[in-house]
């Protein structure tokens, strides 16, 4: 099982939202560099970037300091945030990036979305956001009739890396994750999942490891230090 440490970052800081609410935020420190290289020190294998500008202004708006964090660290990174073009997957691609998140796109475009899949095999991952089992798109600020399970199965027969589900209700407020839900996406699709929102213990992780999720995102557990990336990694080997 991968743990992959999230670094959100927002008006070039690294930050956590609640419930994706722009107005709601905590800077957890001013430079996501040096966030990325403790992460790498700690022993992550692989990171998870939200360009939080981006998903907001629909386009990346933190593309330069994403790509100084690929040179700052050995490890893959992911990213996501306001990607809606194939030059701006292309750009990540091909400047480091192990793999791009596409959300909003996917959903309001999804010819295009199957085209980029096809050009790009197995570096795209689809990122959605659900609240209430409805997908949300736009940093999360809009609110579909799409259902998560709908919106999966309609990519099945997809080249995707994986599929990256988050609970919007449960992120950043470490009350445990939506286990139902993960159970219900993973029976639904073939693609591995990867959990994020509300992973608030090691036990959570531990859990999700035996419900055969190969992947989850950590945010603000981390931030908050409910546990250390080490412990968690030791946990699960």
């Amino acid at each position: 099982m991968q743990l992959l440490p999230a670094i959100d970052i927002l008006n070039a800081q690294c930050v956590r939202l609640k419930q994706g609410d722009y107005n709601d935020e905590t800077v957890y420190a001013k430079n996501p560099i040096d966030v990325a290289k403790h992460w790498s020190d700690c022993g992550a294998e692989i990171i998870h970037v939200v360009d939080l500008d981006g998903a907001k202004e629909k386009k990346p708006v933190n593309r330069d300091l994403v790509l100084e964090i690929v040179r700052a660290v050995n490890i893959p990174i992911e990213v996501g945030g306001g990607i809606r073009t194939e030059q701006a997957i292309k750009e990540y691609l091909d400047n480091g990036i192990e793999r791009v998140v596409i959300g909003t796109l996917a959903i309001k475009n999804p010819d295009w979305f199957c085209r980029m899949c096809e050009k790009f095999p197995y570096k795209l991952a689809l990122g959605i956001d659900a609240k209430n089992g409805l997908v949300t798109t736009e940093g999360w600020r809009e609110t579909s009739k799409t259902s998560a399970i709908e919106l999966a199965q309609q990519f099945s027969e997809l080249k995707l890396a994986a599929i990256i589900y988050t609970d919007v209700a449960k992120d950043g407020m470490l009350s445990g994750v939506n286990f139902d839900e993960i159970i219900t996406m993973r029976d639904a699709v073939s693609f591995p999942i990867i959990a994020s929102g509300g992973i608030s213990s090691i036990d959570d992780i531990k859990k999700l490891k035996s419900l055969n999720i190969p992947a989850c995102i950590i945010g603000k557990a981390l931030y908050e230090k409910k546990f250390s990336l080490e412990d968690a990694l030791n946990a699960i080997r």
